[in-house]
């Protein structure tokens, strides 16, 4: 599981842990029945305090997406709610329209869009390897 918070971002640090556990959930990056960090281990990963990690896991598992299982852990559930995956398909797809007419406002054309969109892509794949190979949640 890869989690990154961004301290210093007007996203509390809750959502942004939610919305990339969800995201990863939903995707099948995270394969159903996978056992999550502890909210321990996860707090510690992140530097954040051990209850944020206990909300947003508890969020989750009202959201049918985590089975918490006492005395065994937190899972992924097997019985994932699939249809939120299209929701949030379609949010980010409006977030991307909102940032293509922001980009267009700048001066920015086409094919400037496309060469940002690359370097955006090149850049959090080296993030993603690069906190994979630490093993970081960061």
């Amino acid at each position: 599981m890869l989690v990154r918070v961004e301290k210093g971002s007007a996203v509390p640090i809750s959502r942004q842990i939610a919305d990339q556990v969800r995201a990863q959930c939903l995707s099948g990056r995270i394969k159903p029945g996978t056992q999550i960090p502890s909210v321990r281990q996860l707090a510690r990963d992140l530097a954040v305090n051990q209850n944020t990690v206990l909300r947003v896991y508890e969020k989750l598992t009202a959201e049918k997406l985590l089975e918490m299982r006492h005395g065994e852990g937190t899972f992924v559930s097997n019985n994932l709610p699939t249809e939120q995956l299209n929701g949030q398909r379609t949010h980010f797809f409006d977030e991307m329209t909102q940032l293509v007419r922001h980009g267009r406002m700048l001066g920015i054309n086409d094919s400037g869009l496309h060469a940002l969109l690359d370097d955006a892509l090149k850049l959090s794949l080296q993030q993603d390897h690069s906190s994979e190979s630490k093993g970081e949640h960061k």
